[in-house]
């Protein structure tokens, strides 16, 4: 295998340099906005599709962590009607679903996984170019070290996400949808009963069904939330470095101990994901931004979580 023709293939350069990272508009884990930089680096033009996930299965005889039973000895206390394969679907059409209970709208689903997003039933043979969903952290960690790649910090994310604009809250401007053109897969309507669909897309969509940013990547916001490889810290961007200027350099989230959910002592750590989802809405969720962020346990996939991988360049590549 040619890895660095591989690397390369349907990755876009994004030029090193320094922006804003963060935000004082929105949520409070997105503050402070602070003066970073990063090195370059390529980043894939899209999220993975469930086609190149299935190359990468084909390879390797890989499993995903929704497609193994949990087991008592990882998971004390599992209920026995959870010990069995599958992920989480988003079911709105389950009773008592209320916007004051993120779970109501949630389903553990037997037989989910990437292969089948909506359970036994479903399928993926017309959602090739559709983004892989169901795929947990090492999931996602395991097809970057297969293609010779890596999954990208939060400060690269965002600012490849960002596209080259300065300050602006979407990846293309201040306005969500500027002049009525939906320039991404999002929730219209009021989530979580009420989709009016003008963005043409219920649930994921094709990679390039909306346009591309400065940097020539498509899907940085909306479709599917992504993957970092940083842990979660409640203030982002841990400095590691700083240039001649004193700027944090290709800063870092926090610690893995750090990354653990206080109320859940037990819990698994968790990764920052970015971008949003198409069950991001104005109501909801607004994190359909480049400087928005979440907290994910690395052993929880779901319908609406993808990635998508960097190759860091050598000085001079």
């Amino acid at each position: 295998m040619d890895t660095g023709r591989l690397q390369r293939a349907g990755m876009r350069f994004v030029p090193g340099g320094e922006f804003d990272m963060g935000s004082n508009r929105f949520y409070p884990e997105e503050a402070p906005v602070r003066r970073v930089r990063v090195d370059s680096f390529l980043m894939d033009e899209v999220p993975v599709t469930n086609a190149e996930f299935a190359r990468f299965v084909a390879a390797t005889g890989y499993v995903t962590l929704a497609e193994v039973a949990p087991t008592i000895r990882d998971y004390p206390g599992l209920l026995p009607e959870m010990a069995v394969a599958g992920s989480t679907v988003f079911d709105p059409d389950q009773p008592a679903v209320t916007l004051r209970n993120p779970a109501s709208w949630w389903a553990y689903r037997p037989g989910a996984n990437w292969r089948r997003p909506l359970g036994p039933d479903s399928g993926i043979e017309d959602l090739d170019d559709h983004p892989v969903v169901h795929v947990a952290y090492p999931d996602a960690r395991a097809y970057a070290d297969w293609a010779g790649k890596s999954l990208p910090t939060e400060a690269e994310w965002e600012y490849a996400a960002r596209g080259g604009l300065a300050g602006a809250d979407y990846a293309w401007g201040n306005e969500l949808a500027p002049g009525g053109v939906m320039m991404a897969n999002y929730w219209q309507g009021e989530f979580p009963r009420s989709n009016t669909l003008e963005d043409g897309w219920e649930r994921t969509s094709p990679v390039r069904a909306f346009p591309a940013n400065g940097y020539g990547l498509f899907d940085t916001i909306g479709n599917v939330w992504e993957w970092t490889q940083d842990w979660w810290s409640r203030h982002p961007g841990v400095q590691t470095s700083s240039d001649c200027c004193g700027l944090p350099m290709n800063p870092r989230g926090g610690t893995e101990h750090e990354s653990h959910d206080v109320t859940l002592p037990d819990g698994m750590p968790r990764k920052v994901i970015k971008g949003g989802s198409h069950l991001c809405a104005l109501n909801y969720c607004r994190r359909f931004r480049p400087a928005a962020r979440h907290p994910q346990p690395i052993d929880s996939p779901t319908s609406h979580i993808g990635f998508r991988c960097v190759v860091h360049l050598e000085p001079g590549g």
